[in-house]
């Protein structure tokens, strides 16, 4: 039998089609200049949230702007290793949503994420009372639901962590406050976004405890002089006073509301 002409298992197709639009990748300066809508000194609005996640002992969610990021803390629990250890171990785990980014990920962890993850276990491990857990593990999972550049996410990640411990009730020297910086053309430029960081010759990323009046750590890439890596490292230190009194407020509140 001859195939009929309109196939009814079939959906045809419009009679005129277009191609897909894409974003070009060599307008970063022009995007750089429209898009930013705030001062070089300025960072990006954050809404943090803790205890969102009832299942965990702490939790935390963060968004600033285009980053956004999930935190679950669980722990204190035995650990499971046979040999006793007399401070506890701090296990920080970190994981992109498959849609988080502009190009969709696999669902396997890779070495961005294992970077990443080392990165907020180094700014947030000297904050906590260790020796107070022996034999013990505390275990930090951090979901990245959008990203908008690594350094965004290693700050904003480092805050969730930082108070979703609290949350947790988990004995702390202080919260932790993490800030980003990148040299673009002669100027800093904080809180940078993904195109800012890509158009920047270096970032500098510092997390520190305002409390104590202590750095915790400090992540440097690209090339910079050794005068623009201390400007940023002092800007960034004083936008982190500011960092810390927006966490403890969201504790105070949530321990209100409970």
């Amino acid at each position: 039998m001859a195939q009929s002409v309109n196939d009814r298992r079939r959906i045809n197709g419009p009679e005129e089609s277009f191609p897909p639009v894409f974003d070009d990748e060599d307008d970063d300066e022009f995007k750089l200049k429209t898009q930013r809508k705030r001062g070089p000194g300025d960072i990006r609005p954050i809404f943090l949230q803790p205890g969102l996640i009832s299942q965990a002992n702490g939790s935390a969610y963060i968004e600033t702007e285009k980053t956004k990021i999930a935190c679950a803390v669980y722990g204190p629990r035995q650990s499971k290793t046979t040999t006793y250890s007399e401070k506890g171990r701090l296990n920080v785990e970190v994981k992109f949503a498959p849609f988080s980014c502009t190009r969709r990920r696999a669902p396997m962890r890779d070495a961005e994420d294992r970077s990443i993850g080392v990165s907020i276990h180094q700014a947030i491990v000297s904050s906590i009372r260790l020796e107070l857990f022996p034999k013990s593990t505390i275990d930090v999972f951090i979901t990245i639901i959008e990203n908008d550049g690594i350094e965004g996410c290693i700050a904003s990640g480092s805050l969730a962590a930082s108070t979703a411990l609290a949350d947790a009730g988990i004995e702390m020297l202080g919260l932790v406050a993490s800030c980003s910086a990148a040299i673009v053309g002669d100027g800093i430029q904080l809180d940078p976004t993904e195109a800012e960081a890509r158009a920047s010759s270096g970032t500098v990323i510092l997390a520190c405890m305002p409390a104590l009046d202590s750095i915790t750590s400090i992540w440097q890439s690209g090339q910079m002089s050794a005068d623009l890596s201390l400007k940023c490292m002092e800007q960034c230190y004083e936008r982190c006073n500011d960092i810390h009194s927006i966490v403890a407020q969201s504790l105070l509140e949530h321990r209100k509301t409970d």
